[in-house]
């Protein structure tokens, strides 16, 4: 029996370089880690902009989540369009040596492989690794992207084939280098 595609990959199938971050945002963060903007006003500002999809990817934290889906809720039952909010969470893993960020999108919140990422700090020792990051992920039932690819030490042809060999589902292909 062939597994059933994760069900946010056909919405990552619709982005294209017209659609971020006017309909689609996947990497953002809250004052849950280094944003600015609390977790309402985040999703109350996505809604007013007229993203289709959302996921909030603080560091090492999915607390933005239960708030933000609340809101989400009480804007349906007035009538209100709002967007898909995906689970996120950004989190630090050391691939070839480097030290860089995967996003996990779409995961099962209260899933015990991820709560080590979840507690607001990275962690230390093999659970670092690249491949044990993403492996909780998946176990999660999560999508791993390597976020900001050109961003590191390392060329980005080198951590996108390195990644790739280690299972990643994708890489993070708009991203404000300039912020």
């Amino acid at each position: 029996m062939t597994p059933k595609p994760h069900p946010l990959r056909n919405v990552l199938e619709q982005v294209g370089p017209e659609s971020c971050p006017g309909r689609f945002n996947f990497h953002c963060h809250t004052l849950c880690s280094d944003g600015s903007l609390d977790p309402i006003d985040l999703i109350s500002q996505a809604s007013e902009r007229g993203l289709t999809n959302l996921a909030v990817t603080d560091h090492h934290s999915s607390h933005a989540h239960a708030p933000m889906t609340a809101w989400l809720k009480a804007q349906r039952a007035s009538g209100r369009t709002v967007p898909t909010l995906w689970s996120g969470m950004e989190i630090s893993a050391l691939l070839k040596g480097c030290l860089v960020h995967v996003l996990a999108l779409g995961f099962k919140l209260d899933h015990p492989a991820l709560q080590p990422y979840n507690l607001g700090d990275a962690v230390v020792g093999e659970a670092l690794r690249a491949d044990v990051v993403v492996k909780a992920i998946h176990a999660a039932g999560g999508l791993a992207v390597l976020a900001h690819p050109a961003r590191y030490r390392l060329s980005h042809d080198l951590l996108i084939d390195e990644a790739s060999s280690l299972g990643f589902d994708g890489g993070e292909a708009w991203y404000d280098y300039d912020m």
